[in-house]
């Protein structure tokens, strides 16, 4: 494959999110403002990206009895330098995405990406599909995020831009919000480009 296809294969094709239902617990949580999407996104293209290319590097000495330990050390390693700026530099968003960050140590999207192709290809490949995996993952968070937080708080990254005239919908802030809203999103995705593929 060509470094464009394992990009958007990564990113789009084989979406973490719409095509393989992974990663779902923090585009349940953390949607509700798409300010907290944007960091949380970028946390975990940060962490796939190095994390991937780390794995990759070393996959030749890794002995297979340890691969997983030595996969979850690595990760961890960069997400607890996501977690560390976050508390330094972002103190509100750190708090209002309170144990999530910590939580893309056992994110199903950084394991997956490890096993199936960090380990088994070059590093620069490696770092291309953890961006592109990485960018999927963030799109999919922006899209829930950009309507939980229009309907609900009638703002966009915390800029007003429904009038007072508009009605909030509480239902928006919810939890469930996200879930049916996931729901659809891969159902119309999954119905539009993968009809007869899955």
């Amino acid at each position: 494959m060509t470094k464009k296809q394992i990009f958007m294969t990564a990113a789009f094709t084989e979406n973490s999110v719409w095509r393989q239902i992974l990663g779902i617990c923090s585009a349940l949580a953390v949607t509700n403002l798409m300010m907290n999407s944007l960091i949380m996104g970028l946390g975990v293209i940060f962490s796939l990206t190095l994390s991937n290319f780390t794995i990759s590097l070393i996959r030749e000495w890794t002995p297979r009895s340890v691969r997983m330990m030595v996969q979850t050390l690595i990760i961890a390693s960069y997400v607890i330098i996501v977690d560390i700026f976050l508390k330094a530099n972002m103190p509100e968003i750190s708090k209002q995405l309170g144990p999530y960050v910590g939580l893309i140590i056992t994110n199903c999207i950084l394991m997956g990406r490890a096993e199936a192709f960090a380990s088994q290809n070059k590093p620069l490949d490696s770092v291309i599909d953890g961006l592109g995996a990485g960018l999927g993952y963030t799109l999919v968070l922006l899209a829930i995020s950009f309507v939980r937080e229009l309907f609900g708080f009638g703002t966009l990254f915390g800029v007003q831009v429904l009038g007072s005239w508009w009605t909030k919908w509480s239902i928006m802030v919810m939890a469930p919000s996200a879930f049916f809203l996931l729901a659809m999103l891969i159902w119309i995705i999954n119905s539009r480009f993968y009809k007869g593929n899955a």
